[in-house]
């Protein structure tokens, strides 16, 4: 079975790989099924996964899987949420983004800066079935970036627990924490279902529905 991951973020598309290695699938990225850039036009994480997903599984013909993610600020409202790669501009770096998080939150206390990393997770299949999941990351916005592992806000998104960044974590270590990690578990069954053996997947009507919050 081919897999097809919609998504042209080589740090994702990395993680992505590895969390699904051991499903027995060919994970074929973006670049290599020819996808065009899907511009992220959705107001919600689910919507811009499902965009991602069903413009991959358009192209291709293939089972396709959309990820949307980001961080989300509590002093902030939420902010930047699913505007995370956008949050300092179209041409901003992975760096320019931490630091624009860490000057908005100036002058914050510890204690006032917890935040969460969300994914959302959309599975779209050839045979018109869809299937979503979502996982979240607890943690707190650091005061200095710390660590080389990762990308995007990893070097500013402090685990409290474990006394250290994200970037600071191996990335076995990450992924079996993390919001993308988490949302991934919870196909992974499903995915193993569609290719091996034994009983088929459940009914799309037989999902439990989405449910963004």
């Amino acid at each position: 079975m081919r897999l097809i991951t919609a998504t042209h973020n080589t740090g994702k598309l990395r993680e992505l790989r590895q969390l699904l290695a051991a499903l027995p699938v060919e994970v074929v990225s973006a670049h290599e099924a020819g996808l065009p850039e899907v511009e992220e036009t959705g107001t919600t994480f689910v919507e811009n996964a499902r965009l991602k997903a069903h413009a991959a599984l358009r192209h291709t013909g293939c089972a396709s899987l959309g990820e949307d993610s980001g961080i989300e600020v509590d002093a902030l409202d939420g902010e930047p949420g699913v505007y995370s790669s956008r949050f300092a501009g179209p041409d901003a770096t992975d760096e320019d983004r931490n630091i624009v998080l860490m000057q908005r939150l100036s002058g914050v206390p510890d204690e006032a800066r917890a935040c969460r990393y969300r994914s959302v997770v959309v599975l779209a299949l050839p045979d018109g079935r869809e299937f979503v999941r979502e996982g979240t990351c607890e943690g707190r916005i650091a005061r200095e970036p710390r660590g080389q592992n990762g990308f995007g806000y990893d070097p500013i998104f402090y685990l409290p627990d474990r006394g250290r960044t994200m970037a600071e974590l191996s990335p076995e270590e990450k992924n079996r924490i993390s919001h993308r990690g988490k949302a991934l578990n919870g196909l992974k069954e499903l995915i193993s279902s569609l290719v091996g053996p034994g009983e088929g997947a459940p009914r799309a009507e037989e999902d439990e529905p989405y449910r963004n919050s």
